[in-house]
């Protein structure tokens, strides 16, 4: 008959097995995602089948979804019905296709958009601050960040430097609207826009969207991946 010392798992097993620290398995304990141990006389953690299978979920899932939604999963193992937890799961999928679906829509709208002539510039073309937010369907603190990033900038007309947009400037607008649909970062955008006014930026913005279609495809595998270990949780873990 096997003893306690040989069967039952301890903090650093459950660490070697999750590829984490021992201090990271007892975070883990403590935020919920491991159930909550047992205790020796002497004091020392009890584990059981369902707390490495508990990391190796989270593991797995924190690559698809990030470390909140890999808690919020695995949480829902523990305290919910599995139908629960199977919804939280679907949820993730259609996360992931909403987010593909963004992005390749972001690179046909940028083709587009930088193909549109600016045409003959006229005074009576350009768009106010509250003019492009009602146009783009955003909210005019959301054009003025743009500007102080270095995004959008509008000119500035006396007699109070109020913000026009010229029709070139829309232009920049609704790319940015549709690059940050897509999920693009401001950082990233502030790299790009610069090229794209001088010309030169259409290739990189598809090689941008490229990397990012890439990376939802790993998301998607590690999610795939990530669905096995946490069907072996759910198999000794799911509330009844």
């Amino acid at each position: 008959m096997p003893t306690l010392k040989s069967s039952v798992p301890r903090t650093v097993d459950v660490a070697r097995g999750a590829g984490y620290s021992v201090q990271q398995v007892r975070d883990l304990e403590r935020a919920g995602v491991l159930p909550p141990a047992g205790r020796t006389a002497a004091g020392h953690r009890i584990y059981g089948e369902a707390h490495p299978r508990s990391a190796q979920a989270y593991r797995a899932l924190a690559v698809a979804t990030g470390p909140a939604g890999a808690r919020r999963l695995v949480r829902a193992v523990h305290r919910c019905p599995v139908s629960e937890v199977l919804a939280l799961l679907d949820a993730e999928h259609a996360r992931l296709e909403r987010e593909r679906t963004q992005s390749r829509l972001a690179e046909e709208a940028v083709e587009a958009v930088s193909a549109e002539p600016a045409g003959d510039v006229r005074p009576s073309d350009a768009m106010s601050v509250s003019e492009l937010a009602v146009a783009l369907g955003v909210r005019p603190s959301t054009l003025r960040h743009w500007d102080a990033t270095g995004l959008v900038v509008p000119d500035r007309l006396p007699p109070r430097a109020r913000r026009r947009y010229t029709p070139a400037q829309v232009r920049d607008a609704r790319i940015v609207h549709q690059l940050r649909a897509a999920g693009y970062g401001v950082d990233a955008l502030g790299g790009l826009m610069p090229a794209l006014r001088l010309g030169r930026g259409p290739e990189e913005v598809r090689a941008a969207l490229r990397a990012r279609e890439a990376g939802l495809a790993a998301r998607s595998r590690a999610l795939l991946d990530a669905a096995t270990a946490l069907n072996a949780l759910l198999a000794c873990a799911a509330p009844s």
